[in-house]
């Protein structure tokens, strides 16, 4: 196994994220402890050293980097070793050129143990005092996710802008302009298809592909059997023309009404794209949520076929 593996599976065993299983992170780990290609992890060392020297050393023994990789260093390795609390620094400003990092004197004896019978034990009793970044992040993650009440059923929504638009859709458009609605479908930034009632849909006559985009949310209201398309727009995507001929070729089959729906959520974004949204849609915007704009047409809040 080359150094740069034993150094992956160190960070591995230590409970550090894909991320920070690098290339980077494990030249970054190397240097730290002056591991070259051919020494023995009983050799590893904890000297205060700099970004540069780290790039140096991993240049002289490993692979050479570019100087303007120092933020990539510092940003997406050694912010996360801190917080793992790998390493540790001298303390002065982070400005100063005498500012430097080391691996703590108790990593160093779990790195000393490597390749050794004392190496599970080791990074046992280190896992102990110190929650994993994994767990750390994952916690956090859970935390930051935005719980949202989908057909009866509490979901969770990752966080973000997108996201919160979306809940504002379920929680607040539905029940004021979609009574009774149930929601046949509705994506996640980290998981597409967080609700998808596809019997549901495939009983409305529904034609979906693998390459078809299901709007952002699909509701059904069956006491007038009609659907509503929306799109929840923080940066792109609005209901255009273009993007209705797509939204009709994939319902050419369904017999309900059909409500095309853009939410935004402020006048600001919606003044952004208001001239690329197709006649006979609804706006609908969540920091003003009583009210609709309906852009033409000879009815408001109506199917368009």
């Amino acid at each position: 196994m080359s150094k740069i593996d034993e150094a992956r599976a160190i960070l591995t065993a230590l409970g550090m994220p894909l991320k920070q299983q690098s290339d980077l992170s494990c030249y970054t780990l190397l240097a730290l402890v002056s591991i070259r290609p051919y020494s023995s992890w009983s050799e590893a060392t904890n000297e205060w050293i700099r970004i540069h020297d780290i790039l140096g050393f991993v240049g002289d023994h490993y692979y050479r980097y570019k100087e303007n990789t120092r933020e990539s260093v510092r940003k997406d390795v050694l912010h996360h070793f801190r917080n793992a609390a790998l390493i540790e620094d001298n303390g002065l400003a982070t400005n100063s050129p005498n500012y430097r990092y080391r691996i703590t004197d108790e990593l160093l004896r779990v790195l000393q143990s490597y390749g050794t019978p004392m190496w599970e034990d080791q990074v046992g009793q280190f896992k102990l005092r110190h929650e994993s970044l994994i767990s750390q992040y994952a916690s956090k993650k859970s935390i930051q996710k935005m719980p949202v009440k989908i057909n009866d059923s509490e979901m969770m929504f990752s966080p973000g802008a997108h996201n919160a638009l979306q809940k504002a859709i379920i929680e607040e458009f539905a029940p004021r302009f979609a009574p009774n609605s149930e929601c046949l479908y509705v994506g996640d930034t980290t998981d597409k298809e967080l609700h998808k009632d596809s019997e549901r849909l495939l009983d409305l006559g529904f034609v979906i592909t693998k390459h078809d985009k299901m709007p952002d949310v699909v509701l059904y209201r069956e006491d007038v059997d009609w659907i509503y398309f929306i799109e929840a727009v923080t940066s792109v995507g609005p209901m255009s023309p273009k993007r209705i001929l797509e939204l009709k070729v994939m319902t050419r089959l369904v017999k309900s009404g059909i409500i095309f729906v853009t939410a935004f959520p402020d006048f600001q974004t919606y003044k952004k794209f208001s001239r690329e949204l197709a006649w006979d849609t609804e706006v609908w915007i969540s920091d003003n949520p009583d009210h609709m704009i309906h852009l033409n047409g000879d009815r408001f809040m109506g199917p368009r076929q």
